[in-house]
């Protein structure tokens, strides 16, 4: 307000000069008319200089003005964007807790006629030779070992050691396992094992030679060997190798627990 002020102050003092100058020499035309083409060449600059000074400085005052606009309404988008990020996470929290709830549901009103506890996978060991998890429950919840652990899509393996508060399962897909089934077309016997070669499938072995094992047939706990309950869902037949020696043929389970996925588990407690 001050720059604007004196630089007002200026032009009008300079303007006055001219003035008193050209009342002065208005007597002679010819030196008036020389005189104002002086005075034209040296006002104008010095009014133009004068009007962009003065815009010049009001236009940074407005610059100013708009950066500290820009800044408040950049520091109120970033604590807006903060709040919304949590409110979203909060969403997840309930959705991921709300798909637990009804993954429990499910597998408890699809294993009705056991006494179950439900518990999800705190660890996995999914290696060549060890295909192990550990899930969040244990003696404190009267899990024990030797106990069958069930998912939503059929059986997963069977407790081998326990904590107080957690649960060592040894999975179907463990080259140990060894896991007695039945064939639903056929209700024959074959025992399913866990390979080096695949990640979530089994070799079904000892298939009757008269036996018209074919792909697609479902595989299901026999009840047989001690640990698992009969039938429990293990998987279906991808594929029938077959050899010279008929005795010898073997078939690939794929299981119906996709292991990668694997989170929610019951244990059968009362088997």
């Amino acid at each position: 307000m001050y720059r604007n002020k004196k630089a007002g102050i200026i032009g009008i003092i300079i303007t006055i000069i001219i003035l008193i100058i050209i009342v002065i020499f208005s007597n002679n035309d010819k030196d008036v008319s020389i005189f104002e083409n002086v005075a034209s060449k040296l006002i104008m600059p010095v009014q133009n200089g004068l009007t962009y000074l003065k815009n010049k400085i009001s236009g940074n005052s407005t610059f100013f003005t708009d950066i500290n606009n820009l800044k408040a309404e950049n520091e109120e988008l970033k604590k807006k964007n903060s709040e919304l990020e949590q409110s979203l996470r909060e969403l997840e929290n309930i959705k991921t807790q709300n798909e637990t709830l009804k993954e429990y549901l499910n597998l408890t009103e699809k294993y009705g006629e056991y006494k179950t506890i439900p518990g999800y996978v705190i660890n996995k060991d999914i290696s060549n030779y060890s295909k192990t998890i550990v899930i969040n429950i244990g003696k404190n919840d009267g899990v024990s070992e030797n106990m069958t652990v069930i998912a939503d899509q059929g059986l997963v393996g069977h407790v081998i050691s326990v904590t107080d508060t957690t649960a060592k399962v040894q999975t179907i897909i463990d080259t140990a396992s060894s896991v007695s089934c039945i064939m639903s077309t056929t209700n024959e016997s074959i025992v399913c094992k866990g390979t080096l070669d695949e990640q979530s499938s089994l070799k079904a072995m000892y298939i009757p030679t008269d036996s018209n094992i074919i792909q697609g047939d479902s595989i299901e706990t026999s009840g047989l060997g001690g640990i698992y309950p009969k039938g429990i869902h293990v998987g279906t037949v991808k594929r029938v190798t077959n050899t010279q020696n008929i005795t010898d043929r073997s078939a690939l389970i794929e299981t119906a627990v996709d292991f990668d996925k694997l989170n929610t588990v019951l244990v059968i407690t009362n088997q």
